[in-house]
């Protein structure tokens, strides 16, 4: 007997994953109208399903003991609390949104870590998503699903959180990196296949507690929207990186031109970094992450001693580049190196770390993967 017939009772429709993601470049640019470049991860959760004709929803989890029970018509913001939420959002938005999706029994699983800042909310928003409009036979273009996921997350869930994630679970293809202009709403995919040049990415989890993460993001956001008002601009992608200087010069706090200074010049990192990757030189991109990762450290202040200890750990040890992934504060740095040197690199972070008196980190090799699909 299967775990899901053994929950549910019945046999699975079907199985749809969706993964999860890092950032390789171009953090905290997405609320400026920026360029970020992510891809995703093997790494992923998958929902598996069955149709119900009743209207009702049953939710389970093998992370959690409980099953929970929701009807169609009843879902409404706040109606459905903790994990259960993203499911139950993922139905309200795709009711509010006109499709007829009807009942259905949940199965989540998955093998992405929770709270590693590898997207696995926006992950289970689109798993659950494309199981529900599967079950059901409907065909949506995947960026319009990501974007009814992000819209779950910032309206049902009450997460104000970009678009970055949802598209890169929804629109992301093997071997490429995303590169997402938000501005203009376009995507390309740049190839990226480090194991093609190598080399390996290496993401390792730092372990370290997300600190004042709301009240830190509000503030960085607040500085960004202060200095878009005095600059006269709509969005700090407005600023092109050859005026940088002379907005700079215009502002008045200190800290406020250090946090425009991150987002100008990592917009022309991500710009740098795909001509890179399209021209076939992926070594070179390895600078690019550290020159990053000193922008969030010195000018940005999302960065902890976990994070920066990793990053310097890695440098150390070869690699060709390494930097913070994700929002900040705790979370993820990825590292480039080369292929026969991960295990080193590893080895390298866990004794720093050691010595630091910081908990052991965790790590996955990332390969750029595929986005949401069926997969039984």
């Amino acid at each position: 007997m299967s775990k899901f017939s053994e929950v549910f009772g019945v046999e699975p429709d079907g199985a749809w994953r969706a993964p999860g993601r890092v950032n390789l470049i171009g953090e905290h640019t997405d609320y400026n109208d920026g360029l970020v470049l992510p891809i995703a991860l093997p790494n992923r959760i998958v929902v598996t399903a069955s149709a119900r004709s009743d209207g009702q929803f049953a939710v389970a989890s093998s992370g959690h003991s409980d099953t929970i029970e929701f009807s169609l018509a009843g879902i409404e913001p706040g109606s459905v609390a903790d994990w259960a939420a993203y499911p139950a959002g993922a139905a309200w938005v795709l009711r509010e949104a006109g499709f007829e999706i009807g009942g259905a029994n949940l199965l989540v699983d998955s093998d992405l870590p929770s709270g590693a800042g590898l997207s696995s909310s926006a992950a289970l928003l689109c798993a659950t998503a494309v199981a529900l409009l599967g079950l059901r036979g409907l065909e949506v273009d995947p960026a319009e699903v990501a974007r009814l996921a992000q819209r779950a997350e910032n309206q049902y869930v009450g997460a104000p959180v970009g678009l970055m994630d949802q598209m890169a679970s929804m629109c992301c293809t093997a071997g490429h990196a995303l590169y997402f202009d938000i501005r203009a709403m376009t995507t390309d995919q740049i190839p990226f296949d480090p194991a093609a040049d190598g080399l390996g990415l290496l993401v390792v989890d730092v372990k370290a507690p997300h600190r004042h993460v709301d009240g830190e993001y509000a503030a960085r956001r607040r500085s960004c929207e202060q200095a878009a008002a005095e600059l006269g601009v709509p969005a700090l992608r407005s600023i092109a990186f050859d005026q940088l200087d002379e907005a700079l010069a215009r502002l008045s706090d200190d800290v406020v031109r250090r946090r425009v200074r991150h987002v100008v010049t990592e917009i022309r990192r991500v710009e740098e970094a795909v001509e890179l990757m399209r021209a076939g030189r992926l070594r070179e991109v390895g600078p690019l992450f550290t020159a990053s990762h000193v922008s969030m450290r010195d000018d940005f202040e999302i960065t902890v001693p976990e994070l920066d200890v990793a990053v310097d750990a890695a440098l150390a040890a070869g690699a060709v580049g390494a930097r913070m992934t994700g929002g900040g504060f705790g979370g993820c740095i990825i590292a480039l190196v080369e292929a026969d040197a991960v295990d080193a690199t590893l080895a390298a972070i866990e004794k720093a770390f050691a010595d630091h008196g910081f908990t052991a980190p965790t790590s996955l090799a990332a390969t750029p993967s595929p986005g949401a699909s069926r997969i039984s």
